[in-house]
């Protein structure tokens, strides 16, 4: 038998709005959809009838599909002759494992191709006014993930000293020993933050701080996952302070 195609799609942020129009076109066309928990069900409005959809998110916290289970159903679906939508919240390669799958999949010889998505450290401050970058307040960003950072060793002094706006995925958990780490590093304890939770939905919530009282203002106000840190003088731009 043949061996079907896979699409690893970026369902963006969260608003479908967001998603592009390949996205919708190819979500339309595929015999099985498998899809993350972070992606807005609206989406199924897209998909085929006939279209088989299978669950597999992952959540930190929760019972979900390991990795490796999830690349046996891509290889499973595949190898049968499927047209595969690989649906995942944000982009497929910032923070979404793609890479992983991608190779999984190119390994067994199967055709891949990724959609690319709006991912949530670009739509999330953009929903509340937040440029990541600005001529006035910097010249650069930063990706990071925030999950197992106590485990990672950060050069947290190398991101304090390039300057530039910090952007931080799945960083709630671990938000406390972010922020220390950052003061620790020599960043101003006065530098603008903010937390965007659920960003581009109906229910997004938003707080900002300065830095040092981040953590405190985040547990008062009960922001919790997923949501979006934004450390930097272009946090001041949104006049959330």
């Amino acid at each position: 038998m043949t061996p079907g195609k896979v699409y690893l799609i970026g369902a963006g942020p969260g608003d479908v709005e967001l998603m592009t129009l390949k996205a919708v076109r190819l979500l339309g066309e595929a015999d099985v959809v498998l899809l993350d928990d972070l992606v807005n069900r609206d989406v199924l409005r897209f998909i085929a009838p006939h279209a088989r959809v299978v669950e597999v998110g992952k959540r930190g916290g929760r019972h979900s599909a390991t990795q490796q289970a999830i690349h046996e159903q891509l290889l499973e679906h595949a190898l049968a002759g499927s047209v595969v939508a690989r649906l995942k919240g944000g982009d497929p390669f910032v923070f979404g494992r793609g890479g992983e799958e991608m190779q999984c999949l190119q390994a067994a010889g199967i055709e891949v191709e990724v959609v690319s998505g709006v991912t949530s450290g670009v739509a999330a401050p953009a929903a509340v006014g937040i440029p990541l970058t600005h001529r006035d307040h910097a010249r650069s960003v930063t990706f990071l993930t925030g999950h197992g950072c106590n485990d990672d060793p950060t050069n947290w002094a190398g991101l304090v000293a390039a300057g530039g706006t910090l952007v931080i995925y799945m960083g709630i958990a671990n938000l406390p020993q972010i922020v220390a780490s950052l003061l620790a590093a020599g960043m101003p304890a006065t530098r603008p933050a903010a937390v965007i939770q659920h960003g581009t939905l109906p229910q997004q919530r938003s707080v900002a701080a300065p830095l040092a009282e981040l953590a405190a203002v985040v547990e008062a106000q009960g922001i919790g996952s997923p949501a979006i840190v934004i450390v930097g003088d272009v946090v001041s731009v949104a006049k959330l302070m």
